[in-house]
């Protein structure tokens, strides 16, 4: 007798199910990955638009001539930070070739930490918090750029010129200023350290307006000729080698760069404070949106995710929770478990 095929068994309901629900979560990952550039860039404006809107106007009570002054300035400081914190990032991986490092592995929060606890240890806590914020706004950013400068030349200019040799550098200072500031924080009064605490978290809330106007300057000179130099980034993003072939300068072009990071950087911290994860927060997500390396179409849309991010997250966390918590807490959060996913995963691009 001819065998007979047996019947196939019939397939499990919950696997059936189960299928079926992780199509669409598929279906739309894939629809985001493969959507035109300008039309993700497109959304992401009208996102942050509604975000500033929403965040200006919603819930606007009371004296409508005082709220909606600090809202706009408050709007306008997280802006800024989206785009200083976003395109250093960018620029920082596109140079190091690793999609994992961030200008702050380099010792600039570290450094910050450093100076804020070495002012307040020498003079005062009342003395800090009291003097001009133009002038700690200067000292700052003068220290951390003169900071990177001197790094950067040393690096470049000895007979041993490795990328890899200044991250290390880089992180092995970050360990040292850390480990003083904590030295000196044991030192301290324990109502200056309470003082001195706050000063180490991102704040939105009391940004004075000439350090934003100072920034806004500062943030445009450098994004200008970095915008202006999109296509040579794209080159530098192929590797050392390959640019080098095409003619490009590697060796002044890497220095620019990485100086404009630190400028960036520094403006950043020294205006609202440190934000150690929210550059790699923000690139990673512009990464999945913009498959390749075109900084034409990475540029803006990292920052308008960091304007959304900041915006967004603002207005959610004054509005539905009330103030119960800052918002560099819930990105330093959400980036440490984007760090240690990225880390795990190898993604060492």
């Amino acid at each position: 007798m001819p065998e007979t095929a047996a019947p196939a068994a019939p397939p499990d309901p919950a696997e059936v199910a189960g299928k079926g629900a992780t199509r669409p979560a598929a279906s739309l990952r894939n629809r985001i990955r493969t959507a035109p550039p300008r039309l993700v860039i497109g959304i992401l404006a009208a996102a942050t638009v509604a975000a500033v809107v929403f965040f200006l106007f919603s819930d606007l009570k009371g004296n409508v001539g005082y709220v909606l002054p600090r809202r706009a300035l408050k709007v306008a400081a997280m802006l800024l930070v989206a785009v200083a914190v976003g395109v250093s990032t960018l620029l920082f991986q596109t140079v190091t070739a690793n999609r994992i490092l961030t200008p702050s592995i380099m010792g600039f929060d570290s450094l910050y930490i450093l100076v804020q606890t070495a002012l307040v240890f020498t003079v005062s806590a009342a003395a800090v918090t009291s003097a001009p914020p133009t002038l700690q706004f200067a000292v700052e950013v003068v220290l951390m750029v003169a900071f990177s400068a001197l790094l950067y030349r040393w690096m470049f200019t000895g007979a041993t010129r490795s990328l890899h040799l200044l991250l290390l550098v880089g992180i092995i200072l970050g360990s040292l200023f850390r480990g003083f500031s904590s030295l000196l924080q044991r030192l301290m009064e324990p109502s200056e350290f309470i003082i001195l605490q706050d000063l180490f978290f991102a704040s939105f809330n009391n940004v004075d307006p000439a350090l934003l106007g100072v920034s806004a300057v500062i943030i445009g000179a450098v994004c200008i000729p970095v915008w202006r130099a999109r296509h040579t980034l794209d080159v530098l993003a192929l590797g050392r080698d390959l640019a080098i072939n095409v003619g490009v300068d590697h060796r002044r072009v890497v220095m620019r760069i990485l100086l404009a990071c630190s400028l960036l950087v520094a403006v950043s911290t020294a205006l609202v404070g440190p934000v150690t994860f929210f550059g790699l927060l923000v690139v990673s997500l512009g990464y999945q949106l913009c498959r390749g390396f075109n900084h034409a179409r990475l540029i803006p849309i990292v920052v308008l995710i960091g304007a959304v991010a900041l915006v967004g997250g603002q207005l959610i966390l004054e509005r539905v929770f009330g103030f119960a918590t800052a918002l560099s807490v819930v990105i330093e959060f959400a980036g440490g478990i984007l760090f240690l996913y990225l880390l795990l995963k190898g993604s060492l691009k």
